[in-house]
């Protein structure tokens, strides 16, 4: 037994090293990093089935959480962005599949999309973890008001431009996304693609908007201190398409497995703190704040995060129900 359990943490040491040499030669063979088409969040671990579709049902439990982010308060036309999840697991092709469903709001400067998801994840073992593997269909409304870039101090937007309109315009595109989601004991790890199909959208004869493909990883793994009350979480998390980088790194201490408190730096743009617990009835909250680092740092009041989420393990076979999967 206890060769057994040394083997897993060996092989997952390895997976991770390999994991962060990968994340490394990434950001050397891309030389600067600026601003992406999708939304940008602090509170990765807790929001992964909006980029990641292998990730639904990976739990175990059934799960809805809601998030909301404020990027940059203060700063004219700043993104908000409001996003709700929730995934289960069901035996439907193979055996603990994982469905999903996600909506996301974001709101940016004269633009607004409004996008609903629907997430398959196929679980099947591999090594000493669960691989999901995941397809994710969805919608996009996007709606872009030209008018509001116009201010008192002159346009944000060059209205003379033939391939803008002149005031409101949109459309609705199908999106296509996959992701692989592996667990195996106290490592994580994911990979994703978003808006693989190129989705656009046509505002009049000469405009166009298409949305570039989307890549993410991330890793994560727990490591349990010699006080068994505490274990401290080393996590990446990288982002890019065709003309844009942008990685997080963060250190979370977690308490009893019930407090957790992060440091994160996000590279070339800020410092991030945040925090949460999860309550005795399987109800979770974290909020999370970044302090702006780059240029922009003197012109806004930072960016807040909130997530609220809620937890339930159903178990058929005595009809009972189980709020947090801690307490089995």
């Amino acid at each position: 037994m206890i060769d057994k359990l040394c083997n897993i943490k060996l092989s997952a040491h390895r997976l991770l090293k390999r994991f962060i040499v990968f994340l490394i030669f990434i950001n050397i063979c891309i030389f600067a990093a600026h601003a992406q088409q999708d939304p940008q969040f602090s509170l990765n671990k807790y929001n992964q089935l909006t980029v990641n579709p292998g990730f639904a049902g990976s739990s175990g439990l059934i799960n809805i959480s809601m998030l909301n982010r404020s990027q940059w308060v203060g700063f004219p036309g700043a993104p908000v962005t409001s996003v709700f999840n929730t995934d289960a697991t069901f035996h439907l092709i193979g055996k603990n599949d994982g469905l999903g469903f996600s909506i996301v709001s974001d709101a940016i400067g004269f633009e607004k999309n409004v996008s609903v998801g629907l997430n398959y994840a196929y679980r099947s073992k591999l090594g000493d973890g669960i691989l999901g593997s995941g397809l994710s269909l969805g919608l996009m409304n996007k709606n872009l008001n030209f008018a509001l870039g116009s201010t008192d101090g002159g346009d944000l937007v060059n209205q003379s431009d033939p391939a803008l309109p002149t005031g409101k315009a949109g459309g609705i595109m199908a999106d296509i996304g996959v992701g692989f989601f592996y667990q195996a004991g106290d490592l994580e790890l994911g990979m994703s693609g978003k808006h693989l199909n190129r989705p656009s959208i046509t505002f009049n004869q000469s405009g166009r908007y298409t949305l570039t493909r989307s890549y993410y990883l991330n890793g994560s793994y727990t490591m349990h201190l010699a006080d068994e009350r505490f274990d401290a979480i080393p996590s990446l998390y990288y982002k890019r398409d065709r003309g844009s980088w942008q990685a997080d790194a963060s250190l979370t201490i977690q308490y009893n497995k019930q407090y957790w408190g992060s440091f994160g730096y996000r590279f070339g743009d800020a410092l991030i703190i945040s925090g949460g617990t999860e309550l005795w009835n399987g109800i979770k909250f974290g909020y999370a704040y970044d302090m702006s680092i780059s240029g922009l740092a003197k012109y806004n009041g930072g960016s807040h995060e909130f997530f609220l989420a809620y937890s339930v393990l159903l178990y058929k076979k005595h009809n009972h129900k189980y709020n947090s999967v801690r307490f089995l």
